[in-house]
C-alpha cells in the first residue's frame, strides 16, 4: 500500500486542520519587513473572485502609466469567458496582501499572497502568462485552490505590462501588422532580461513560504507550481531548479525557450508573412500559403463564416508577440525595415547573439520534481509539436542521461521524477476563442484536474494515468484510448 497508515494520517491532519485562529496583516507584516514595499494587506470575506475586492481595477497602481498594471483584463486572459470558468461553491475568508518586491532593482516586481483561514497545509505559487500581472491566475487557477483551502501565490516576472507609445520609439511594438497603434513592453527595456521569469518564480516561493509561516504558524507540507503560457515556462524552471522550494508542477501551454530551432522566433515569421496571402485566398485549406503555415507547425485553421481561427492570432498576438521577442533577444534587427514575417533565426545566429540570449533562459528538460504538461493540439500561438512535445521531448532526454548515470554509479537515488504530457484534442492557447469557434475544447478543467492528479501522486504515491490524447468531452484516464500524442491535430 503506497504511503501506509502513517501517509493516511498525515493527510488526514493536513486537511481537516484549520488554523488555529485567523490570519492577520500584523503577522505579515513583521515577517516581511523591509522585504516588501507598498503593501496593501487586508482580511477578506472571500478570497475568490465572487468578491470585487479580490482583483484590483485596471491602471489602480499609483504612480505607473496606463496599461501598465491590468489585473481584471489578465484574469481574464487564460480563463473561458463567463459561466464556463471555475466554478464557486462557497466563500473563503481569509487574508489577502500585494506588495511590490523591494529587492528589485527595477522597481516593478510584484507578489501577491492570498491565506484561507480554513487552511489545509499546501501552498500553490503561480506563474503569469504574457507580460501579465500577479492576478493573471484569478480566475484560472487561485478561485480553484483556494476553494480546496490552499494558500495561493504569484507574482509578475518582476515587470509591468505596456504603455501606449508610437511608431518613433526604438523599442515599440505594433499591436498587428495592419494597426496604427504602437505599444512599449516594460519587458523590453535595460535591466529586463528574460532570466528574471524564474528568479522571481522561485522568490515568490520564499516570501510565500515565509507568509505561511507567520501566518499558520508552520511551514507548508507541500508546495506546488502552477502557470500557463510564459507562466507553465516558470513552472518548468521551478522544478528544473528549486526542488527545495516546490514538490512537483503542472504546465499549462508552457513556452518551450531553446536555442535551437524550432522555437518562438523560428515559428512565428512564416504565419506572419503567409497570413495577408491566406486570406486573399479566400482561406482556402490548399493555398500555398495554408501550407506554408502549417508546414511551420501550426495546427489547420478553423474558418465560421467570415471568422478564422488563424485570422484572431494574426491580429491578436502574431505579430506583437515576434517583435517583443525579437527586440528582447535580439535588438538590433531592424524590426519593421527589414520586416516582421521575414525574420530568419538561423541567418541571425551570425550576426547577432540571439542564440546565447535564448540559451540564457531555456528550459533543460531535467526535472528535479513531478510534472505534468497540459497542451492542446490547436495551439496556434505555441503550435504543439515546437513546444509541448518538444519540452517532452527534452525531459525525456535528460531522464535517459540520469538514467545512464544511475547504472554507471549503481545509484537509485537519481531515478527520475514522473513527467506527463496530456494533450487536449482540439484545445488551443486562448480558452475565449470557444465562443466564436464551438469546435474547440477547454484546456482549463483538464489542468485543475491534472492539478489533483499530481497532488496525489506527490502525497500519496497514486500512479499517474500514462500520456495520452484526451478526446472532445473526454477526461484524463487511467487506460486512455488513445496513448501518447493525438493523431490528429484537428478532429471536427
Amino acid at each position: 500500500m503506497f504511503g501506509g497508515i502513517g501517509f493516511a494520517l498525515q493527510s488526514f491532519f493536513l486537511v481537516a486542520s484549520p488554523a488555529d485562529a485567523a490570519v492577520t496583516c500584523a503577522d505579515m507584516l513583521k515577517v516581511f519587513g523591509s522585504n516588501l514595499a507598498d503593501i496593501n494587506c487586508f482580511a477578506s470575506s472571500d478570497l475568490t473572485t465572487n468578491n470585487p475586492q479580490t482583483t484590483p481595477a485596471n491602471d489602480s497602481l499609483p504612480g505607473v502609466p496606463a496599461f501598465a498594471f491590468t489585473p481584471t483584463t489578465d484574469r481574464s486572459v487564460i480563463a473561458p469567458s463567463a459561466g464556463k470558468r471555475t466554478p464557486i461553491t462557497k466563500a473563503v475568508p481569509g487574508l489577502q496582501l500585494d506588495a511590490r518586491i523591494a529587492s528589485d532593482p527595477q522597481g516593478q516586481a510584484r507578489f501577491l499572497l492570498r491565506l484561507p483561514n480554513n487552511w489545509n497545509g499546501r501552498l500553490v505559487v503561480a506563474g503569469a502568462s504574457g507580460t501579465r500581472s500577479e492576478f493573471n491566475g484569478d480566475f484560472a487557477w487561485s478561485d480553484y485552490v483556494v476553494q480546496k483551502g490552499y494558500a495561493y501565490a504569484s507574482q509578475n516576472k518582476g515587470v509591468l505590462n505596456l504603455s501606449l507609445s508610437t511608431s518613433a520609439d526604438p523599442l515599440a511594438c505594433r499591436l498587428n501588422p495592419s494597426s496604427l497603434t504602437f505599444v512599449h513592453f516594460f519587458d523590453n527595456d535595460p535591466g529586463q532580461p528574460f532570466k528574471r521569469w524564474a528568479e522571481f518564480m522561485v522568490k515568490a516561493a520564499q516570501l510565500a513560504r515565509d507568509g505561511v509561516r507567520a501566518g499558520y504558524g508552520r511551514w507548508p507540507a507541500f508546495t506546488y507550481a502552477v502557470g500557463t503560457s510564459n507562466g507553465g515556462y516558470q513552472v518548468r524552471r521551478a522544478v528544473e531548479i528549486a526542488p527545495k522550494l516546490f514538490d512537483g508542477g503542472v504546465d499549462w501551454e508552457g513556452t518551450f525557450v531553446d536555442e535551437h530551432a524550432p522555437n518562438i522566433l523560428t515559428d512565428l515569421p512564416p504565419a506572419i508573412l503567409n497570413f495577408p496571402d491566406y486570406a486573399t485566398s479566400g482561406f482556402n485549406p490548399k493555398s500555398t500559403a495554408s501550407l506554408n503555415i502549417q508546414a511551420a507547425g501550426y495546427p489547420p485553421d478553423i474558418v465560421t463564416g467570415a471568422l478564422s481561427l488563424w485570422g484572431n492570432y494574426n491580429a491578436q498576438f502574431w505579430e506583437v508577440t515576434q517583435c517583443q521577442w525579437q527586440k528582447r533577444l535580439d535588438p538590433t534587427y531592424n524590426t519593421y525595415g527589414s520586416g516582421t514575417g521575414t525574420y530568419n533565426y538561423v541567418n541571425r545566429l551570425s550576426f547577432s547573439d540571439v542564440g546565447e540570449q535564448f540559451a540564457s533562459f531555456a528550459t533543460t528538460g531535467d526535472i528535479q520534481r513531478p510534472l505534468i504538461t497540459v497542451a492542446g493540439t490547436m495551439d496556434a500561438l505555441l503550435p504543439i509539436d515546437h513546444h509541448a512535445r518538444a519540452y517532452a521531448r527534452k525531459v525525456a532526454a535528460a531522464a535517459d542521461d540520469r538514467d545512464r548515470d544511475r547504472d554507471r554509479d549503481h545509484d537509485g537515488d537519481k531515478r527520475s521524477p514522473s513527467y506527463r504530457l496530456y494533450e487536449v484534442q482540439n484545445g488551443n492557447h486562448i480558452e475565449t476563442y470557444q465562443d466564436t469557434f464551438a469546435q474547440l475544447q477547454l484546456i482549463e478543467p483538464h489542468a485543475q484536474r491534472a492539478f489533483d492528479l499530481l497532488v496525489g501522486h506527490v502525497e500519496g504515491r497514486a500512479p499517474l494515468p500514462p500520456d495520452q490524447c484526451i478526446p472532445r468531452g473526454g477526461e484524463i484516464a487511467n487506460t486512455p484510448a488513445q496513448p501518447g500524442h493525438c493523431a490528429n491535430l484537428f478532429v471536427p
